[in-house]
């Protein structure tokens, strides 16, 4: 959603390039069209009819494999989870929206330091009480790969249902408050400059009035949140993850991973006798893997909850949004003086 220069032509079909250029996919009417077609139950159902046969040959196969039993469960969500991925990316043409949001995550690095520092001390201390007690290596130690793999799905799962109940707040608050002013700054640089500013001063023309976001819309700069708040808490968590395998390093003695375990820790045989790499054990790695996928569940209920989290987390982003609102309110009431929204608006819900 950064500026680019006016395109010369016409304003529509520029801003539709525009929109597809800044992740904002959803936002051309065609693409929509393209999607509610993706979603009809004749598109769908065959799919779940496949994902239903694929998931039963597994269900049937797997328990034939070493310990495959175990993985069941797992594999199966996994599944589920790989599938609606690849439908959302492919045919709901998310393609676009979550590259985008990937790599204004990954370009802008430099600022999750600062929430780094504010977010992780606290984290830090909090569970690091935890990688410290006898009981949650006892659970840890205890847990098949298969299990954790699930605990992991679990947590993950549960911090991305958080915020799909909580984000579409956040995009809710970006067109509330939309007049003229923030119209002729939104499409400054785009292709609607010249007509946001002809509707502003024509009486009868009322573009703020296209402001309010719904439908399809308002679910591509909700997925947009989504794909960059993941991404953060992601990051964050195999940062946490990393602290605790070098902190275990230093500190778990293989006499105090057999205290609290009840058994000899499965070491790792060619780093025997190397100071301090002799500490890495299977038991520190599921510790540190179910204490990482607690803190991203934490670390997603923080980030969205507290206000401070959420200015350093939405602030720039928020500003892109409003941004994205502005220049569609400007783009509707053009395509409606054309002529061209009138029948859509009636057809559309989404508009």
């Amino acid at each position: 959603m950064s500026h680019h220069h006016p395109t010369q032509g016409d304003p529509v079909a520029a801003t539709d390039a525009w929109f597809l250029a800044q992740g904002l996919t959803y936002f051309v009417p065609e693409k929509r069209a393209s999607v509610r077609s993706a979603l009809s139950r004749r598109r769908v159902l065959p799919l779940l009819g496949l994902t239903a046969v694929v998931a039963v040959a597994v269900a049937v196969t797997l328990p034939f494999l070493d310990k495959g039993e175990e993985y069941l469960p797992a594999v199966l969500w996994t599944l589920l989870g790989v599938v609606a991925t690849w439908y959302a990316l492919t045919a709901l043409e998310a393609r676009s929206i979550v590259t985008w949001a990937l790599a204004r995550t990954f370009g802008s690095l430099w600022t999750l330091l600062p929430m780094m520092t504010r977010a992780l001390p606290m984290l830090l201390v909090f569970v690091t009480f935890l990688f410290i007690n006898a009981e949650v290596w006892e659970v840890a130690s205890w847990l098949e790969t298969g299990d954790l793999w699930l605990v992991a799905l679990l947590f993950g799962t549960m911090a991305a249902a958080f915020l799909l109940v909580r984000l579409p707040e956040e995009v809710d608050r970006t067109d509330d408050d939309v007049d003229e002013a923030l119209l002729l700054h939104a499409t400054a640089g785009t292709p609607l400059e010249q007509a946001a500013r002809e509707l502003v001063d024509d009486p009868d023309a009322d573009p703020a009035s296209y402001a309010e976001v719904g439908g399809y819309e308002r679910w591509n700069l909700i997925l947009v949140l989504v794909v960059i708040q993941a991404t953060q808490v992601l990051l964050l968590a195999v940062t946490v993850f990393g602290f605790f395998m070098l902190f275990g390093s230093l500190i778990m003695q293989p006499v105090i991973v057999e205290t609290w375990t009840g058994g000899k820790p499965d070491t790792i045989p060619f780093l025997d006798g190397i100071r301090y790499l002799d500490n890495i054990s299977a038991e520190l790695v599921k510790v540190s893997v179910f204490l990482a996928s607690f803190s991203s569940l934490y670390l997603t209920v923080s980030t969205v909850t507290d206000e401070t989290y959420r200015q350093q987390f939405f602030g720039s982003v928020l500003h892109e949004m409003e941004q994205a609102v502005g220049v569609r309110a400007v783009y509707l009431a053009l395509r409606d003086r054309q002529g061209a929204g009138s029948s859509e608006r009636s057809a559309d819900p989404t508009l």
